[in-house]
């Protein structure tokens, strides 16, 4: 069904200016379902906010991060060796003490990040919305990356750092670092904790909202309103 819609859209598309097509009446054509430029672009904007709302909530319950393999956030990788040799000296308990709190950080601040992808929501275009509309199962999830990840992550990284704070995942760190550099012979180091926080926090948001505007797509039950039923229905 999605490409006799595409099909369609590309032969009105030589006979007239994209922004001269009336989408409502091709979708009539192809499903018998008339859809509005405006209910399809509110459509998907109930889809994603459903979808952030949902993903937020998910995670920013304790252990939504922590006991989730998919989004876990781990020591930091660009200094795996601070890691292996901490456990290597006996440090293993502390270093799993980071882990977690840095994972309680990502928690805490992910209740603030629904209102910030919610905005950005309100600001998709009509032509967005069709795109998405015919996309990926994750196509929203893509456009709301794309264009409000900088913006997210300017936003965020204050939340991230009193929340890294506030569950003493800083003070861990910087004890567990310090404790490294005094090791005999090894390179010391002095990573930005709280940039890479914020990014795996960020991105962990972006899997679970993901996973569910799938839903939402595939599973008629997902779909909470009248409005997602007949877009997403009319697929």
């Amino acid at each position: 069904m999605k490409k006799i819609v595409v099909f369609l859209v590309f032969a009105l598309a030589n006979q007239m200016a994209f922004a001269q097509i009336d989408f409502g009446k091709i979708k009539k054509a192809v499903t018998g379902e008339k859809l509005s430029t405006e209910e399809v672009a509110n459509g998907l904007k109930e889809a994603l906010e459903v979808g952030v709302s949902k993903g937020s909530d998910l995670v920013s319950q304790v252990d939504g991060y922590y006991q989730n393999p998919e989004i876990k956030i781990p020591f930091p990788p660009d200094v795996q060796n601070v890691e292996n040799k901490l456990r290597q000296i006996g440090l293993g308990n502390e270093v799993d003490k980071f882990v977690l709190s840095l994972n309680r950080a990502a928690e805490d601040a992910a209740k603030e990040a629904k209102p910030i992808f919610i905005s950005a929501i309100k600001q998709m275009t009509i032509r967005d919305a069709w795109s998405i509309l015919k996309g990926e199962d994750d196509a929203a999830t893509q456009y709301l990356n794309k264009t409000t990840s900088d913006q997210l992550f300017e936003k965020f990284q204050p939340i991230i750092k009193a929340s890294l704070e506030k569950v003493n995942a800083t003070k861990y760190f910087s004890d567990l670092v310090n404790t490294y550099n005094k090791v005999p012979f090894v390179q010391k180091v002095d990573p930005d904790l709280d940039e890479y926080a914020t990014q795996k926090a960020i991105d962990g948001l972006f899997v679970m909202i993901a996973k569910e505007e799938k839903n939402i797509r595939e599973n008629p039950g997902a779909r909470a309103t009248d409005l997602l039923k007949k877009v997403f229905g009319a697929q």
